[in-house]
């Protein structure tokens, strides 16, 4: 493993931060505090920075030489909404909010990188160190390119990584093409007539109308998609009634629908408005139908994958560069990979032996409450953010990208 030296002899410091946030969290576009500390940081470190992009979005400015080649390298920075049952020193001291994902610690892996380049400035051109806010369903990729991303800081290509238990610490993985899902969710009204529940034949219950649709709705994804097509559509919520003996007027219908593919969400879509629609006609009853499509599939480019590949093949040897299994999981950094080329990866967090005493009782997995980022990563992953940046802004520019 070829980690930089003066990063791995900084990483206490690091970590320090890294703690800091952990016991800070700030959920999707609130991160004041949490965005005010990282460009402090960068300040203090010479980096100029830019504010305000999604709101609470931070993008530090590290160029040298006179070259107009730029890379984008992004952290997520936002916390989830779920009360940490860790009892260690740096545990949240917000009930309710927890770094459960370990945005914390892709915020402290870029920092370590953000200090390295700063200092050494072995490049020529920019590297543009993109702290994002609301990756936890608020879309702060989105936003921040509504904002003027990628206007006011022109890049060829923009790369991005999460830590994921259990792949080995000193392991990566990634892959071409799909690795995330699109994040979608519905909403289904059916409007019947309430009546005495002793005298059904009085009304129109909505509930039989639900059960048949949600019935019929898993013959989308047995029948009507390809079967080589990847789709999930789950029905989670139910809600109806107020009382045992009451047919209600209506019943509601909530879920998600999961695809690596724009044509088979709409294909999804479609047939679900079908069946609904038809199935609440059959009964006598009416229906209300709304499908939003959050985040977009996450689809890494061919040439940025290869990139990736062999940067981190060279810095922890190819045998622990792994392929990734592909999620149906969403994440937004879908959004950048939209507008520029690029690349999603993971860096192996471990199986939670790492945790401090005093952990929740809970497995050290993503979104859990007994969750904490391996803090040993961070000389890897500051490591590999600098070699990445620097081994692209000298290697050959894209087609049509030409200095």
């Amino acid at each position: 493993m070829k980690l930089i030296e003066s990063i791995a002899a900084e990483a206490p410091s690091i970590q320090a931060l890294r703690r800091d946030l952990h016991a800070h969290p700030e959920l999707g576009f609130e991160e004041q505090r949490t965005s005010d500390l990282i460009a402090s940081t960068l300040t203090g470190w010479g980096i100029p920075v830019h504010r305000g992009l999604g709101r609470t979005g931070v993008v530090g400015i590290v160029r040298n030489g006179s070259s107009a080649r730029a890379v984008g390298l992004r952290a997520d920075i936002d916390a989830l909404p779920v009360t940490e049952r860790n009892g260690f020193a740096h545990a949240s001291v917000h009930r309710g909010k927890m770094h459960a994902c370990g945005h914390d610690g892709h915020t402290a892996m870029l920092l370590a990188a953000a200090r390295y380049l700063a200092r050494q400035r072995d490049f020529d051109g920019t590297v543009y160190l993109v702290f994002q806010p609301a990756e936890e369903g608020g879309g702060g990729a989105r936003e921040m390119i509504k904002d003027g991303l990628f206007d006011l800081f022109p890049m060829e290509a923009v790369f991005g990584m999460h830590n994921w238990p259990g792949l080995e610490p000193g392991q990566f993985a990634l892959k071409e093409g799909p690795v995330f899902a699109s994040s979608n969710d519905f909403r289904i009204t059916i409007r019947g007539r309430g009546t005495h529940a002793a005298m059904p034949h009085n009304g129109i219950d909505p509930v039989p109308v639900a059960a048949q649709m949600v019935q019929a709705f898993q013959t989308i994804i047995s029948r009507n998609k390809r079967p080589i097509d990847t789709g999930v559509l789950s029905v989670t919520m139910i809600r109806a009634g107020e009382a045992v003996n009451v047919v209600p007027d209506s019943c509601e219908l909530q879920g998600t629908v999961r695809t690596f593919t724009v044509p088979v969400l709409d294909l999804i879509e479609r047939r679900m408005r079908e069946i609904a629609q038809a199935t609440a006609q059959a009964f006598e009853a009416s229906c209300e139908f709304t499908l939003r499509r959050n985040y977009p599939p996450t689809v890494n480019h061919t040439r940025e994958t290869q990139f990736a590949r062999e940067l981190l093949g060279g810095l922890v040897g190819p045998d622990n560069v792994k392929e990734f299994e592909p999620t149906m999981g969403a994440e937004d950094f879908s959004f950048f990979l939209l507008e520029k080329p690029g690349c999603y990866f993971i860096i192996g967090n471990g199986d939670g032996s790492h945790r401090a005493a005093d952990h929740g009782g809970g497995p050290c997995m993503l979104h859990n409450p007994s969750y904490d980022f391996n803090d040993a990563l961070i000389p890897l992953g500051g490591s590999m953010w600098v070699r990445l940046a620097e081994l692209w802004l000298t290697a050959a520019p894209p087609s049509g990208q030409r200095d």
